[in-house]
């Protein structure tokens, strides 16, 4: 998929974003959503207002690389609370720094990672081979049944496996080994937060008690 294909399919996620959250602010109050949008919050352990600024985060970082880099690279922009985990293909060394600061000075945006690489854009066909990828190794949380699956977010390009979310050391080691053991798979490369369980059980009390929560952790790569 590129940019402009990716541009179009999270356009009307800019204006759910642009509607319920105060992107000029640093400061995010209680929002109103949609109940497909709140479904999805539901389940995942980041506190909404959070939910949703990585969305919007993901909408502008998309339009700006569009804007200043057009088709000349194929860029995956993935926020995860408010970390940014960039991957895909650029022509050079040049590029990929433009791109993590382009990136990093956007509003809400905490830290990147930039899995970059400098080579020509992928064909459809392998874009399409990392979408089967991430498909399977979903699958197998499911399976494995080792933690709740929402909690841990897949990201495939050219078959490394990226895994973001908030989970406990042990939901962590369980996602890599599930990824690392699954076909296709040729790397897992952990850009996920480390939380205590304790702090995994107020979470997932509170996704199921109300749909904004409260509360961050340190990245841990």
């Amino acid at each position: 998929m590129n940019l402009t294909d990716t541009i179009k399919r999270r356009s009307a996620l800019l204006f759910l974003a642009a509607s319920v959250v105060p992107l000029l602010s640093g400061c995010f109050g209680a929002v109103a959503v949609g109940a497909g949008a709140g479904v999805l919050m539901a389940a995942d352990r980041r506190p909404s207002e959070i939910y949703l600024s990585d969305e919007a985060t993901e909408i502008r970082a998309t339009n700006r690389i569009g804007e200043k880099f057009g088709d000349k690279v194929h860029i995956n922009v993935t926020s995860y609370n408010r970390t940014v985990l960039i991957t895909g293909e650029v022509p050079s060394e040049e590029v990929k720094g433009d791109v993590e600061r382009t990136i990093a000075g956007l509003p809400n945006v905490k830290a990147t990672v930039n899995e970059l690489q400098i080579a020509g854009a992928s064909s459809f066909s392998a874009r399409g081979n990392d979408s089967y990828i991430t498909s399977k190794v979903k699958a197998r949380f499911i399976d494995h049944n080792k933690f709740p699956p929402t909690v841990v977010k897949v990201v495939t390009e050219s078959g490394a496996v990226y895994l973001l979310g908030l989970v406990t050391q042990a939901e962590a080691d369980a996602a890599v080994e599930i990824a690392r053991t699954t076909g296709g798979v040729m790397k897992v490369v952990r850009v996920m937060e480390i939380i205590s369980a304790d702090e995994a059980r107020r979470l997932d009390s509170l996704t199921k008690s109300a749909p904004a929560k409260s509360g961050q952790a340190q990245p841990a790569k």
